[in-house]
């Protein structure tokens, strides 16, 4: 079976397959190294992106960019827009405007919505602590000794009584029991956390 001859053209007596790397660096000469329509579409509909990525920023690290005015406009019809036409072609004039900014302003919008995405997930770890450290002193009484020889300037007696309280709360009833149902969290419960939660973001502070 005979094989089926590769597509391609001679250059100057040699044959170069389309898609090789010297067919790519040939076509590259041909149109002085621009980038082809594809990759233009790919990177507006990146700056698109980019730029409705904008509206979620926190305000203080929206202020600190400086965006021109003329983007920063546009983003806020964006925002006002609801229309899916409507918005999709403001979401094309936000690309485009993006396009105008240099590189280092473009590098300061990615650094500033990740340095929001690293500040989320930091802040779901120090609630995911705080809850661990509620439930693990309500549940065991060595978990009192524990916590406050990290954080010794808790008020313990108030947190002591709280713990009481939260236990005499979560305690099930007989008519609790029967129907299957889950401990109550009362206000004891909800202190506790609430105490746990601004003992731990103070000393993150100082």
């Amino acid at each position: 079976m005979s094989r089926k001859p590769k597509k391609g053209y001679f250059v100057k007596g040699h044959f170069v397959a389309e898609g090789s790397e010297l067919d790519l660096e040939l076509r590259a000469e041909q149109t002085g190294g621009e980038p082809s329509k594809t990759e233009l579409k790919k990177e507006s509909t990146e700056l698109q992106k980019l730029g409705e990525a904008l509206l979620a920023l926190r305000a203080d690290l929206y202020e600190r960019l400086e965006l021109p005015e003329g983007l920063a406009t546009a983003l806020e019809n964006l925002r006002r827009i609801t229309n899916f036409e409507g918005r999709r072609r403001q979401m094309q004039y936000v690309g485009k405007l993006m396009r105008a900014l240099d590189p280092e302003a473009l590098q300061s919008i990615r650094d500033a919505l990740e340095e929001q995405r690293s500040g989320s997930a930091q802040q779901a770890l120090a609630l995911h602590a705080a809850e661990k450290w509620r439930d693990d002193l309500i549940a065991r009484d060595e978990a009192l000794d524990n916590w406050l020889q990290v954080h010794p300037g808790t008020d313990v007696q108030q947190l002591r009584a709280l713990i009481r309280q939260a236990r005499k709360d979560a305690a099930p009833t007989q008519d609790d029991v029967s129907k299957g149902q889950a401990p109550r969290r009362g206000r004891a419960y909800r202190e506790i956390f609430q105490i746990v939660r601004d003992q731990m973001e103070q000393e993150d502070h100082e």
